[in-house]
């Protein structure tokens, strides 16, 4: 997949889904407000599956041209969307920790990538937004790793697309480091979980 093709599947996906974005921007971030007040546990949870599937469908299944994008990015989608919404049900009354500073972090930086995206001189349609692939992989490994009981295979999952941030230099997409960034702090919380007793299965 060449870096054109990598920005035209944006460009695309931009112009015809900006509506729904703003939609499924407000409604997970009220989401994951709700679970950091310990009002509704499992909303972030939910919201970030709901996200994850439409990402799945919407930018892969619809707008995507290339193999990688229909049989790698399509079903890794697919199963974290399911996962969350399994892990919102089997584990509701988990509560989610406040944030410690590494977390803090990844949600400032999720929260920056469309301004960083157009500091490095791109502009809308061809550029990242909120409900993209790269920074809801981004804000779910944050989200995710302050709950105490975490599924490894969908940590596991997130993770293995955190460290698809590595293409950013291949695809001129520079923004996509804070993907990089949280795909390593996907990686030390499975290897931490893997060598402690933690809550996790």
């Amino acid at each position: 997949m060449d870096a054109q093709a990598f920005w035209n599947v944006i460009g695309n996906y931009n112009k015809q889904t900006w509506i729904i974005q703003i939609i499924l921007f407000t409604f997970m971030l009220l989401a994951i407000m709700l679970s950091y007040m310990q009002k509704v546990k499992w909303a972030a949870k939910f919201s970030l599956g709901i996200v994850n599937l439409f990402i799945g469908i919407a930018f892969f299944a619809w707008y995507g041209t290339e193999p990688i994008q229909k049989f790698f990015a399509l079903p890794l989608y697919l199963l974290c969307g399911g996962l969350f919404f399994y892990e919102s049900w089997r584990n509701k009354e988990d509560m989610i920790k406040r944030p410690n500073l590494i977390q803090i972090t990844l949600l400032l930086l999720y929260l920056l990538y469309p301004a960083v995206s157009i500091l490095l001189g791109n502009s809308f349609p061809q550029m990242v937004t909120y409900i993209m692939p790269c920074p809801v992989i981004s804000l779910s490994i944050a989200v995710y790793a302050g709950y105490k009981r975490k599924n490894k295979v969908l940590l596991t999952l997130l993770t293995i697309w955190g460290l698809t941030g590595i293409k950013s230099v291949i695809f001129n997409a520079y923004e996509d480091i804070i993907l990089l960034i949280a795909g390593i702090y996907g990686v030390c919380i499975l290897f931490k979980m893997y060598r402690t007793k933690s809550e996790s299965y």
